[in-house]
């Protein structure tokens, strides 16, 4: 198997395992809750945790896979989500397994960028985006397969066995990148930015737990709002703090790369409505429906089939395209699937349902992939390091903002209808509300030029055709 496909592959192995992870919690969390003792609204802690750990420590993944090697830094990472997995099963009470999932998210925030770092430095530009293609799959199948795999297992069986299947999947990882994959690192690495990581591990932090606990009832108001706004300083004082440092954690001036740039923001900007779908829809067919945790998951795993179609061809749309007017399109439509979906009743047929989210999810595999590749378009190897990891905390950071937005929607709509128990008719304004802010995206991609990221998407735009033709033309045979 050719070097584009293997490395992806590989990686996937731990992404899947990840977003796998994750959403088989939230379906079980009731079970988990009774069989600790505790309150099912405290077990969000065990959510919560995980998301704070990974903004804490991604930050400094591509240091230390340039420091100890990338091959070191994934099997290591593997290992440590193994650890916290296993003591997730055997955990007997809320603060050893919310430890346990924090001590995952560590595991978690080394194995995905380092992962992704490995590929980017492995492969030629011109097979980035069919390698990113591959990559993308199990961001996308993760989510959907989490709700179904989740309620059967704890229905079944028992819910500690959520975490031994992690086992397997690591090992794998492990034995597969002991084989295929170069251990590759930088030989001159500047001293790790502590000040940096300190002011950015705490914005990140205090920011992501004040967002995901707002309006959830896990703690008082006040507490949440004033993490936000500690962990909106401490961002803001690292701001001041990476402009006077040679090697800052989070290298900020990436941001003067246009393609990344607009890769990162504008991509930020449309997984924000993107990330409210594993939230929304699993409620919306499950309390607004009444479908069980089992019929709602078998429902939306069908945008992963989409993914699945839409990797043979992201490639070939691109060249043939371009990446601005594929991203400014491709944006509007992905995000109007995605507002649709908040049109379905309880009366809605099922095939209907499995249509749009199977179309829909082709149009968000091809703009995740096309986003991908933009942004590390124009970086340097040298570079690379850095903007997988400010590209990833982004990622984690839009994601949850995109939580927090469709659960605020919800809870005002449902406000509005009178705040009983939630019913089908609150959640078409969440579903319009994210839906808008993911087609807003659009707005960053039209400012790319044509050509922009050409040598990844080996697209030729027709100005340029136009101009060779011209050249070729006037060019005077030879005597």
């Amino acid at each position: 198997m050719q070097r584009s496909k293997l490395l992806p592959l590989i990686v996937a192995c731990a992404l899947f395992m990840e977003n796998t992870d994750s959403t088989v919690i939230a379906t079980s969390l009731p079970m988990i809750a009774k069989s600790l003792g505790e309150d099912p609204i405290a077990l969000k802690l065990a959510l919560t945790s995980y998301l704070v750990s990974l903004a804490v420590f991604i930050p400094i993944s591509g240091w230390m896979a340039d420091r100890f090697g990338a091959r070191t830094i994934f099997r290591s990472a593997l290992c440590v989500f193994m650890l916290g997995s296993l003591l997730c099963a055997v955990s007997n009470s809320l603060g050893a397994f919310v430890g346990a999932r924090f001590i995952q998210g560590m595991g978690g925030a080394m194995m995905v960028p380092v992962g992704r770092l490995v590929i980017l430095r492995s492969v030629s530009k011109s097979e980035i985006v069919g390698a990113l293609a591959y990559l993308t799959i199990p961001a996308l199948v993760g989510p959907v397969v989490g709700p179904p795999l989740g309620g059967f297992i704890t229905t079944y069986f028992d819910w500690r066995w959520i975490f031994f299947i992690n086992i397997p999947i690591g090992l794998v990882g492990i034995v597969l990148a002991s084989l295929f994959f170069e251990d590759i690192r930088e030989e001159d690495v500047p001293p790790l930015d502590i000040r940096g990581f300190l002011l950015s591990s705490c914005g990140f932090a205090s920011l992501m737990l004040g967002l995901n606990t707002g309006g959830r009832h896990l703690v008082p108001e006040a507490v949440s709002y004033a993490c936000v706004l500690g962990g909106a300083a401490a961002l803001a004082a690292y701001w001041f703090h990476a402009q006077r440092v040679p090697y800052p954690v989070l290298n900020l001036s990436l941001f003067r790369i246009q393609t990344f740039r607009i890769g990162v923001i504008g991509g930020s900007i449309f997984r924000t409505g993107i990330g409210a779908i594993p939230f929304l829809l699993p409620l919306m067919l499950q309390l607004g429906f009444g479908l069980d945790a089992l019929q709602s998951g078998l429902i939306t795993f069908v945008s992963a089939a989409g993914a699945l179609i839409m990797k043979t061809l992201a490639k070939t749309i691109l060249a043939r395209f371009g990446f601005r007017r594929v991203l400014t399109i491709n944006a509007v439509i992905g995000a109007g699937f995605l507002a649709v979906s908040g049109l379905f009743t309880p009366m809605t047929p099922h095939a209907i349902m499995l249509s749009v989210l199977l179309v829909g999810g082709c149009f968000r595999s091809l703009q995740f992939t096309g986003l991908n590749a933009l942004s590390y378009a124009d970086v340097s190897n040298r570079e690379m390091s850095s903007a997988t990891s400010l590209s990833s905390v982004a990622q984690q950071l839009s994601l949850s903002v995109g939580v927090t937005i469709g659960a605020f929607a919800l809870e005002g709509a449902n406000l509005l209808h009178g705040g009983k128990a939630l019913g089908a008719g609150d959640f078409w304004p969440a579903f319009l509300i994210v839906g808008l802010i993911s087609a807003s995206s659009s707005l960053w991609m039209m400012q790319l030029a044509p050509d922009a990221g050409a040598e990844v998407s080996g697209h030729v735009p027709v100005s340029a055709r136009k101009m060779t033709a011209e050249a070729i033309a006037e060019q005077k045979p030879l005597d």
